[in-house]
C-alpha cells in the first residue's frame, strides 16, 4: 500500500441514543466499531468510533451521544455532509439494502464526477456513498450488516456550507495540499491526491444559522504524519494569525484545535499511535477502553454508561 498522510484523519458528530446509533453504523452501513471509548472532556458519555477493517486514518467517523441532545440544525459554519467511500458498480446493492432497512435516499447524482446517493442516520446527519475506485486498496469490515464486497472503504469527503470560501479554502491549500479542481454553482470542488478523505466540497451560503444539537458535526480531523509533523502544522495555523490549541494527548492520536475564519472547528490529528495501541487489532471495539488517565476512575464512568449490544 501506498503511503499516504493527507486527507481527512476523522470526523466527529454529535448523536442521541448510543444503541440506535450503533446499530444503524453497524448493521446498516456495515462499518467496524473500532473503539467503544468515552469523551475525554465529558467522561460520563461515550465517544463510539467507526472505521473500516483495520481503523484506519481517513475512516474514522465518531460519534458523542448524548441521549438528552436536542435536535440539531446544521448551517453556515459548518460541516453539513460526510461523504463516504464505497466500491464502483456497488449502486444497485446498496440502493436495494438502504430499501430493505427502510431508509430513504436520494439519487443517485452526480457529485462533480462521482455518482452518490444521500441519505440521513437517525440523528439527521446527511451522509453520502459515493462509487469511487481510489479506495479499493482498503478493506471494508466483514463482520457488519454489508458484505465485504460492497461495504465501506472510508472517508471520500465532507461538505462545508460557509458564508465565503477563499479563507477556508487558503487553509485547506497551505496546511494540507488541497487544489480547487471544479465549481457548479455555489459549490466548489477541493482535492488532494489521498484515496481516503481527499476531497472537500465548500458551498457558499450564509444561511441558515446553525442549531447544534443531534446530527451535527462537531469537528473534521486532517492527518499528521506524527509529532514533529503535527507542530510544524500548528506553527503554520499560528503564521496564518489564527489560535491553535497547545497539543493535546488523545491517547490514540496526538491532537491540535483551531476555529477557522469560516466558524468550522479543524482539528490536527497524528496517524499513531492508532486504535491497536490498546486493544487486539482483532478484537477492537468489543469493550470500554479508558484512556490511562481515566482508569481509576472506571467503575464510576461504568455504573454511568447505558449497555450497548451490537
Amino acid at each position: 500500500m501506498k503511503d499516504y498522510h493527507s486527507g481527512l484523519h476523522h470526523i466527529s458528530v454529535i448523536a442521541g441514543d448510543p444503541q440506535q446509533n450503533a446499530e444503524f453504523y453497524v448493521h446498516v452501513l456495515g462499518m467496524r466499531l473500532v473503539k467503544k471509548s468515552v469523551n475525554q472532556d465529558d467522561p460520563g458519555t461515550y465517544h463510539l468510533f467507526y472505521g473500516n477493517a483495520k481503523g484506519d486514518p481517513g475512516s474514522g467517523l465518531t460519534f458523542f451521544p448524548w441521549p438528552m441532545a436536542r435536535q440539531g440544525k446544521p448551517g453556515s459554519g459548518e460541516a453539513v455532509k460526510v461523504a463516504l467511500s464505497v466500491p464502483k458498480g456497488s449502486l444497485e446493492f446498496w440502493a436495494k439494502h438502504l430499501s430493505e432497512k427502510g431508509v430513504d435516499f436520494d439519487g443517485s447524482y452526480d457529485r462533480f464526477g462521482q455518482e452518490a446517493i444521500g441519505f440521513k442516520d437517525p440523528d439527521g446527519l446527511y451522509l453520502e456513498l459515493v462509487l469511487d475506485d481510489l479506495a479499493d486498496e482498503y478493506a471494508a469490515w466483514d463482520g457488519g450488516g454489508v458484505e465485504p464486497e460492497y461495504g465501506i472503504r472510508g472517508f471520500r469527503g465532507t461538505t462545508l456550507r460557509l458564508a465565503e470560501a477563499e479563507p477556508t479554502a487558503e487553509l485547506l491549500s497551505r496546511l494540507f495540499g488541497y487544489e480547487e479542481m471544479s465549481r457548479s454553482g455555489h459549490s466548489i470542488f477541493y482535492s488532494v491526491g489521498a484515496p481516503l478523505g481527499g476531497s472537500v466540497i465548500i458551498v457558499e451560503n450564509g444561511k441558515p444559522h446553525p442549531v447544534n444539537g443531534r446530527g451535527t458535526v462537531h469537528h473534521i480531523a486532517f492527518r499528521a504524519r506524527d509529532r514533529e509533523d503535527l507542530m510544524r502544522l500548528r506553527e503554520e495555523v499560528l503564521h496564518l494569525g489564527l489560535h491553535p490549541t497547545e497539543v493535546i494527548d488523545r491517547h490514540w492520536f496526538y491532537s491540535v484545535y483551531f476555529r477557522t475564519p469560516g466558524g468550522v472547528l479543524f482539528e490536527l490529528a497524528t496517524d499513531g499511535p492508532g486504535y491497536a495501541v490498546d486493544e487486539d487489532p482483532d478484537k477492537l471495539g468489543q469493550k470500554l477502553i479508558l484512556p490511562p488517565w481515566l482508569e481509576s476512575r472506571r467503575a464510576q464512568i461504568e455504573t454511568r454508561l447505558p449497555e450497548i449490544h451490537i
